[in-house]
C-alpha cells in the first residue's frame, strides 16, 4: 500500500454516494495530469442520454407468479424456463429485506406477493451545491393518489406495448387498475398489526392486561429478576429527563425496590391516567432476563378499585387509552431497544443544530428541523435506507418490522424532500447502471428477450447490464427505462440534499470518518464503552460556513483519489493530485493559531495529505521530477508540521535518484536543522549525510557520527526454515516441530538456552497499553477544546505537540511518581477502574494484567518514566517501530530485569525508525539487542 493511503482511507471513512462538487473539481486547471505526450487530459463530462426511438412491440402475454421467488414473470415459455432455472440454481428463496447492524433481532419475513408498477416522477431533482443560498427542493414525489393492487393476478398489455404509450396514459392506466385497492402496501412485506378494540368506559378496564417491557435497568440496584416476580407501577414526577416517567416497583420486597421504568412511548399516555383517574396497576415478570441490563417482558393489569367517578371525561379517557393500545401494539412488533437508533439519529441532528448552527444556512436548518416533525415510520424508514449501500432501492423489496406503514412513510419522506423516485424522462447513464444492477439476472434476461436481443444462459450479470446499456446509448432501445420500471416497480433513493446534510451532520458530530450511527448502537449494546471526561468548548473548529464548505470540497478530492486508486485509474489519480496541488496553501490566520490541533480540520491540511499520497504514487511510477516539485511545495507551505521529516527524507532520496547527490546532501543537512524532523526521519537523514558526505564533498565528520555508529549487541541463532520465497514473511520449525514465526522462534531460544527469560511478542502494543494506563487520568483531564463529543477515545490534541505543552505540569507529576517506583500501583488502579473502556493505544485483550505488572516492575521506574515522557512529547513519531520482544525475569518477588529484542529474519534489516528507537532506548538505560535468525 502506498505511504499515506491508510490514513487517507481512515480520513474519508464511508464513501459518499453523492459528491456535489465532483464536476467542478474535475474541470479544474491541471498541472501534473497529462498523457504520454504531456498534453493536458480533458475533464470528464456527463454523457447525454440518447434520443428516443421506436422499438417493435410484442403481443401481450399473461404474467404468472414464480413458485420459487414469488416474482411476476412474463408468461412466455422460454422466459419462464429461464427464470426457473435461475431460481433453482440459487437454491434458496430470494431475500426481500436487507438487514443492517441496527437489526438487533432476526425477524421472520412474511411471504406475500409483490406487483411491479409504473410510477412517474413529477419533477427532476436539481443538483445540490454547497452555496450559501437556499437549496432547491425540487424532487420527484410519490403521487398522493397512488394505490396498490391487492390480488395476485393482473391483466394488461405487454411490457413493450405499455412502454410505447405516452407516459401520462401509462401512469393513468396503472392508477385506474388500482382504484379498488384497500391500501395493501407494495413497500412492506409484513401486514400491519391490528390495534385492539378500544376501551369504551372505565368498567372495561377491569382485568385488561397490558404486555410491555421494563427498560432502564441500569438505574436499578436489583440486578436479578425471576420469572413470575410480582411488580407494581408508580409515577416518578420528579424525574429530570422525563416528567411522565413511570417506575416499576418490586411488590415482593418489603422495601419496594425499583426495577426500572416503563418505555417512554407508553408512559407519556399512561401517566395522565394514573394521575388524573388514580388508576393503579400490578403485574408480574413473564420472562427472566439473561443479563442485568436486558429489557424485561412483563404483564400489568389495571386495578380500578380506586377509580374516581368525579370529573370523568369519557372522550379524553378514550383518546389516551387508544394511544396506550397503539404503543402496546407497537412494542409487540419490536422491543424498545430496537428503536434506539431512531432516538440516536434525532439526538445527532439536534446536537448539530444547537452546536453548529452558525455553519448552516437557514434553508439547511429548516430542512434538518423538518425531520423531527416527521412520523416515526418516516424517520425509521429514512434511517434504514440511509445506512444501506444503495443508492437506489426497490421499494417492493424493502421491509422493516418497525415501519408499520411504509407506503405512507415513503410518501411523507418524498414530500419532505428526503426521498425521490427514478425519472425515466431524464435518466442519465449513471442512474441506468445503478438501476440495472439492482435487478435480478432473470429479470435482465427477460428484458433482453423482450427487446429481441441475443441472450444465452451463460451470460453474467455484468455482461447483461453492459449489453442493455450499450443498446440504450446507441439508441436501439430508447424505452429501456420504462421497461425497467415495469419490472422493478417503484425505485427510490435518498435525495442529494438529504445525503449531503446528513453526511455533514455526522461529520460535525463525530469529527472523523471512522465513526457513524453504528457507534451509538455499539454503546447501547455494551460492545464499546467510552471514557468519562468533560467537554469544555471555548473555540469553534470552523470559524464560518466558508471554512466548512472548503473542508467538505477537500474531502471530496480525498474520496476521488481513494476511489481512483482502488480502480487503478492512474489518470484520475493524477487529476486529483493536480487539483490538490493547486489548492495547497500555507497555514492561514485562523483558529488554528490559538488552537493548533484544529489545523487537521482545514481544507489545506486535507489537500496536503492528497499531495503527499501523490508523491508516493509518482515515486512508484518513477516520476521523480514531479515528486520533487510536490515535495518542495509541501515543505515551503507547511513550516510547522510533523510530516516535514518524511517529506525532507523523500526529497533527499528522490534528488539522488535524479543524479543530484550534492543537492541531496544539502537537503539532508538542512533537514537536521528543522525542529520538526524527528525520530526515524532524523535518523535516516543522519545516515544519508554520513554516506553522501564523504570527501571530496565533505571533509569534516559530523558531530553525531559516533552516536549513530554505536555498536548494537547482536545474537545469532539458527533455525530450520520452512520457506525461502522473497517477499513473504519467514517461517521456521520450532523446537516442537510445529511451524512458527521468527519472533516465536526467538522466544523459545530466550526461554531456554538464552537465559530463562519470560516474554511476549509485543512490538509497540504493550508499550502503548502501559502508557495509556499509567497516564489515563492525565489523558482525560479537563483541558479546553480537546473533547467535543462523548465518542472520543483520546483528546483531539493527542499525538501533537500541544498534548504535552497543555499538560506539562500534570504529566511531569505523574512521571515523577512512576520514577519513584509507584508505576505498578498506578497500573493496577487504572486497570481495575477502567477495564474494558476504549482508549487510544490500549488493548485490553492482548495482554493480561500479570504481564503488564511484570513488565513495569522489571523495567524499573527511571526507564519507564523516560519512555513515557518521549511518548507524551511526541506520540505520533514514537508510537511505532519499537522492538519486537519484551523479555523479563525476576530476581526476587519485587525486582527483576528486562530486555528488549528486535528480531530479524535472514533477509531483513533494521528500518530507520527501528534504529532510532534502539538508540533512544539505549540512552534511556534499557538492555537491548538484535536477534538475527539464520537458516541452518
Amino acid at each position: 500500500m502506498l505511504k499515506g493511503r491508510e490514513s487517507l482511507v481512515r480520513l474519508v471513512g464511508k464513501r459518499r454516494r453523492f459528491l456535489p462538487n465532483r464536476l467542478a473539481i474535475l474541470e479544474s486547471t491541471l498541472n501534473l495530469c497529462s498523457d504520454d505526450h504531456c498534453n493536458p487530459l480533458p475533464a470528464e463530462k456527463n454523457l447525454d442520454p440518447c434520443d428516443d426511438g421506436d422499438i417493435e412491440s410484442r403481443t401481450s402475454r399473461e404474467y404468472v407468479t414464480c413458485p420459487v421467488c414469488s416474482c411476476r414473470v412474463n408468461g412466455e415459455d422460454s422466459i419462464i424456463n429461464s427464470h426457473l432455472d435461475e431460481c433453482l440454481s440459487r437454491g434458496t428463496k430470494r431475500k426481500l429485506t436487507q438487514s443492517t447492524l441496527l437489526q438487533l433481532n432476526f425477524y421472520s419475513r412474511s411471504k406475500v406477493q409483490h406487483q411491479a408498477h409504473v410510477l412517474k416522477s413529477e419533477k427532476k431533482e436539481s443538483s445540490v451545491g454547497p452555496g450559501d443560498g437556499p437549496m432547491p427542493n425540487n424532487i420527484h414525489k410519490l403521487p398522493k393518489d397512488a394505490s396498490y393492487i391487492e390480488n395476485d393476478e393482473i391483466v394488461c398489455d405487454s411490457l413493450v406495448e405499455c412502454a410505447m404509450r405516452p407516459q401520462k396514459d401509462c401512469l393513468f392506466d396503472t392508477l385506474n387498475h388500482c382504484e379498488g385497492s384497500n391500501g395493501a402496501s407494495e413497500i412492506c412485506c409484513s401486514p400491519k398489526n391490528k390495534i385492539s378494540e378500544m376501551v369504551l368506559g372505565k368498567d372495561d378496564l377491569s382485568g385488561m392486561i397490558l404486555q410491555t417491557f421494563i427498560v432502564g435497568r441500569k438505574f436499578s440496584n436489583e440486578k436479578e429478576l425471576n420469572l413470575g416476580e410480582r411488580i407494581s407501577l408508580e409515577r416518578d414526577p420528579t424525574n429530570v429527563k422525563d416528567p411522565n416517567a413511570i417506575k416499576v416497583i418490586s411488590a415482593d420486597s418489603e422495601c419496594c425496590k425499583m426495577l426500572g421504568y416503563l418505555p417512554r412511548e407508553l408512559a407519556q399516555f399512561l401517566s395522565p391516567l394514573i394521575e388524573k383517574y388514580c388508576l393503579s396497576f400490578k403485574g408480574l415478570v413473564t420472562t427472566a432476563p439473561r443479563s442485568s441490563v436486558d429489557v424485561v417482558p412483563i404483564e400489568v393489569m389495571c386495578d380500578n378499585k380506586l377509580f374516581h367517578e368525579n370529573n370523568f371525561d369519557n372522550e379524553e379517557f378514550k383518546s389516551l387509552w387508544t394511544s396506550i393500545q397503539k404503543a402496546i401494539d407497537s412494542t409487540k412488533i419490536f422491543t424498545p431497544i430496537a428503536l434506539k437508533y431512531q432516538k440516536n439519529f434525532s439526538l445527532l441532528i439536534q446536537e448539530v443544530l444547537q452546536s453548529y448552527s452558525h455553519l448552516l444556512s437557514g434553508d439547511e436548518k429548516h430542512f434538518l428541523d423538518v425531520f423531527s416533525s416527521l412520523s416515526d415510520d418516516s424517520q425509521r424508514l429514512f434511517i434504514r435506507l440511509y445506512l444501506r449501500k444503495g443508492p437506489w432501492f426497490r421499494m417492493s423489496c424493502t421491509s422493516y418490522k418497525e415501519v408499520l406503514d411504509p407506503k405512507r412513510a415513503a410518501k411523507e419522506l418524498s414530500e419532505a424532500g428526503y426521498l425521490c423516485c427514478f425519472d425515466t424522462t431524464e435518466a442519465d447513464n449513471t442512474d441506468m447502471i445503478q438501476i440495472l444492477n439492482i435487478l435480478a439476472v432473470s429479470e435482465l434476461r427477460e428484458i433482453m428477450h423482450l427487446l429481441k436481443k441475443n441472450c444465452n444462459s451463460v451470460m453474467r450479470k455484468d455482461d447483461l447490464v453492459a449489453s442493455l446499456l450499450s443498446a440504450y446509448e446507441d439508441g436501439l432501445c430508447p424505452l429501456l427505462p420504462d421497461l425497467i420500471l415495469r419490472i422493478a416497480g417503484i425505485c427510490a433513493r435518498i435525495t442529494s440534499k438529504a445525503e449531503l446534510l446528513i453526511w455533514r451532520a455526522e461529520r460535525l458530530f463525530f469529527l472523523n470518518g471512522e465513526q457513524n450511527l453504528s457507534s451509538f448502537l455499539l454503546v447501547d449494546m455494551g460492545v464499546v464503552k467510552y471514557p468519562t471526561y468533560s467537554c469544555i468548548v471555548s473555540d469553534q473548529i470552523f470559524l464560518d460556513r466558508n471554512d466548512l464548505l472548503a473542508y467538505e470540497e477537500a474531502m471530496e478530492v480525498a474520496q476521488l483519489i481513494d476511489q481512483a486508486l482502488d480502480e487503478k485509474d492512474d489518470k484520475m489519480v493524477l487529476r486529483c493530485v493536480s487539483v490538490a496541488d493547486s489548492r495547497v496553501q500555507p497555514n492561514q490566520c485562523t483558529t488554528s493559531e490559538s488552537v493548533p490541533f484544529f489545523s487537521c480540520f482545514s481544507a489545506s491540511w486535507i489537500y496536503s495529505k492528497v499531495v503527499s499520497l501523490g508523491v508516493s504514487f509518482l515515486e512508484r511510477e518513477n516520476r521523480y521530477n514531479d515528486a520533487v516539485l510536490l515535495l518542495k511545495r509541501l515543505l515551503n507551505c507547511y513550516t510547522r508540521d510533523g510530516r516535514r521529516g518524511y517529506w525532507t527524507l523523500r526529497l533527499s532520496i528522490d534528488l539522488e535518484h535524479l543524479g543530484y547527490p550534492s543537492e541531496s546532501l544539502s537537503v539532508a543537512e538542512n533537514g537536521l536543522l528543522d525542529p520538526w524532523v524527528r525520530a526515524g526521519s532524523r535518523m535516516g537523514l543522519q545516515r544519508r549525510i554520513l554516506r553522501l558526505g564523504k570527501p571530496p564533498r565533505r571533509w569534516k565528520i559530523p558531530s553525531f557520527a559516533e552516536s549513530i555508529k554505536r555498536k548494537i549487541t547482536e545474537v545469532r541463532i539458527q533455525g530450520r526454515p520452512l520457506n525461502h520465497e522473497t517477499g513473504m514473511k519467514s517461517r521456521f520449525y520450532g523446537e516442537s516441530g510445529e511451524q512458527c514465526s521468527v519472533e516465536q522462534l526467538a522466544l523459545e531460544y530466550y526461554s531456554a538456552e538464552g537465559g530463562g527469560w519470560q516474554g511476549v511478542h509485543s512490538e509497540s502494543g504493550i508499550w502503548l497499553t502501559i502508557f495509556g494506563l499509567l497516564l489515563w487520568d492525565v489523558i482525560f483531564s479537563d483541558v479546553p477544546n480537546v473533547f467535543r463529543t462523548k465518542f472520543q477515545t483520546a483528546p483531539l490534541d493527542f499525538g501533537t505537540d500541544s498534548f504535552y505543552i497543555l499538560r506539562q505540569n500534570s504529566i511531569e507529576s505523574q512521571l515523577q511518581k512512576i520514577q519513584d517506583g509507584m508505576g505498578e500501583e498506578i497500573l493496577i488502579t487504572s486497570w481495575e477502574s477502567h477495564k474494558g473502556t476504549s482508549c487510544n493505544g490500549v488493548n485490553w485483550d492482548r495482554h493480561s494484567l500479570a504481564e503488564l505488572r511484570a513488565a513495569v516492575t522489571c523495567i524499573g521506574g527511571p526507564c519507564m518514566a523516560s519512555l513515557c515522557r518521549h511518548l507524551a512529547q511526541d506520540y505520533r513519531s514514537w508510537s511505532s517501530g519499537m522492538p519486537d520482544l519484551l523479555l523479563w525475569r525476576f530476581n526476587s518477588e519485587y525486582s527483576g530485569e528486562a530486555k528488549l529484542v528486535e528480531v530479524k529474519g535472514p533477509k531483513d534489516r533494521l528500518s530507520e525508525q527501528q534504529r532510532a528507537w534502539i538508540l533512544l532506548l539505549m540512552d534511556c538505560g534499557f538492555i537491548i539487542e538484535v536477534c538475527k535468525i539464520t537458516p541452518c
